[in-house]
């Protein structure tokens, strides 16, 4: 016996009632004109561009977006070594002065009444205060200062036991001044951390760009 395969029926046309066609399939075209073909050439093209300017836009974007946090990065780390360089630079700095106050502790006195000389060129006596054992260096740099520029006055020193190692005070009467190179270097360190807070991570590079040669 012969087995028939059957044909699945396909329902390609429909017709209504009257016999009208409602629906047919779409034949598809196997010829094309030149001018056809140059067209779906276009419209090929043109959608391949459209695709490729879209994934390129894309990309550009993720770029930026890796960029952005890449530079936010090495600014933060800018600023750290800045932190870094300028707490080196208070320490070398500290370590310097404190080794030149050892050697040298009435040099700041000395210096601060050469600094005040016209507050006090006429007042008769000018009091001085001085760390304890510094008293007599003091006296003799004072006296040798005071003579330099013709102070008509007496210099008197004294010690006070509170007061640190090369800090001192005067007092002529109508006005005082003093200095702690402890309070000073705070200060110092004080007004530092502000400037570098304030600059944060806005600042200039670190090193300048090189010059590209033209010639």
């Amino acid at each position: 016996m012969i087995a028939t395969v059957h044909r699945r029926f396909s329902f390609d046309t429909v017709f209504d009632g009257d016999g009208v066609v409602t629906s047919a399939p779409v034949a598809a075209k196997r010829v094309y004109m030149p001018a056809e073909v140059e067209e779906i050439r276009a419209r090929a093209f043109a959608e391949g561009e459209r695709a490729a300017e879209a994934r390129g836009a894309s990309a550009l974007a993720e770029i930026s977006r890796h960029c952005a946090g890449a530079l936010g990065a090495l600014a933060q780390v800018a600023h750290d070594h800045r932190l870094a360089s300028a707490g080196l630079a208070m320490a070398v700095g500290r370590k310097i002065a404190d080794a030149a106050l050892d050697r040298f502790p009435e040099a700041p006195v000395a210096a601060a009444m050469t600094e005040l000389a016209r507050e006090i060129e006429s007042r008769p006596v000018l009091k001085v205060q001085v760390a304890e054992g510094q008293v007599e260096a003091a006296q003799a740099s004072l006296q040798q200062a005071a003579e330099s520029w013709g102070y008509p006055g007496s210099v008197v020193v004294t010690a006070d036991l509170n007061l640190p190692r090369a800090a001192f005070s005067f007092d002529w009467g109508e006005g005082r001044a003093a200095f702690d190179p402890q309070a000073a270097a705070e200060r110092v360190a004080a007004a530092l951390e502000t400037a570098l807070a304030a600059e944060g991570l806005h600042a200039e590079p670190l090193t300048p760009e090189s010059e590209t040669d033209h010639g």
